[in-house]
């Protein structure tokens, strides 16, 4: 991969950025995603923010190698403080980090988002835990997408700024309203997966000397909703 060959999971998160808009990438690696989109002429300008020294040198390297570095500024910083008001950054991508980290990213910075009206946000794992920060923060999903890349499946969540956002289920926090509502093929050999996995962790959890009766329920449960879905939307 490179600034020319998105990964297919930063591809997808690239087609919701919006035209003319000023992005900052959180975690940007090597800058490969504004880079992308800045020589293809779809943003204006924007900032590649990055917390660790060396992906911060390569993101930089990158910018400047491809000659984009009158749009594009590399920034050593710590999550959203990457992002200065002069910047006037309306469009966030915060990809390829667990869904806790995201939600902390976030949350800790939150002012910092005051001129964005969108969010572009690809969580590793716990998705739900980014629906959650969303809904109840000022921002509405409006998309959502399963990729599968690698022996990995990835999942997108865009989210534009509403004052009173759509409040969601349990379920469809977990499972994503969209993805749900469309349950592909990718959509559902993911949470088939999940189903063997989480019944091969409660065999383990009920064999154990001393059984622990709260993590043998949260499993059933879990078991049970999952079941429940994929009988669902499968039928």
């Amino acid at each position: 991969m490179d600034a020319q060959h998105l990964s297919v999971r930063l591809a997808t998160v690239a087609k919701y950025v919006p035209q003319g808009s000023r992005l900052a990438d959180i975690g940007t690696d090597h800058a490969y995603l504004p880079v992308n989109l800045a020589q293809r002429g779809l943003i204006a300008g924007g900032v590649a923010g990055e917390v660790v020294k060396g992906p911060f040198e390569n993101a930089a390297h990158e910018i400047e190698r491809e000659g984009v570095a009158h749009q594009i500024t590399a920034r050593l910083a710590n999550g959203l403080q990457a992002i200065e008001a002069d910047d006037q950054i309306d469009t966030v991508a915060i990809a390829g980090m667990g869904g806790t980290l995201i939600t902390q990213i976030l949350t800790q910075d939150f002012e910092r988002l005051a001129g964005v009206q969108r969010l572009i946000l690809q969580p590793n794992v716990g998705e739900w835990h980014v629906r959650q920060f969303l809904m109840t923060h000022g921002f509405q999903l409006v998309a959502e997408e399963i990729v599968s890349e690698d022996g990995h499946d990835y999942e997108i969540l865009v989210a534009d700024r509403q004052a009173q956002p759509q409040q969601y289920t349990a379920e469809q926090l977990r499972f994503g309203p969209y993805l749900l509502a469309e349950h592909n093929a990718t959509f559902m050999a993911k949470w088939q997966r999940e189903l063997a996995r989480t019944e091969a962790v409660l065999q383990q959890v009920r064999s154990a000397k001393a059984v622990p009766v709260e993590k043998v329920t949260a499993l059933e449960a879990e078991l049970a909703e999952i079941k429940e879905v994929l009988q669902r939307v499968g039928a």
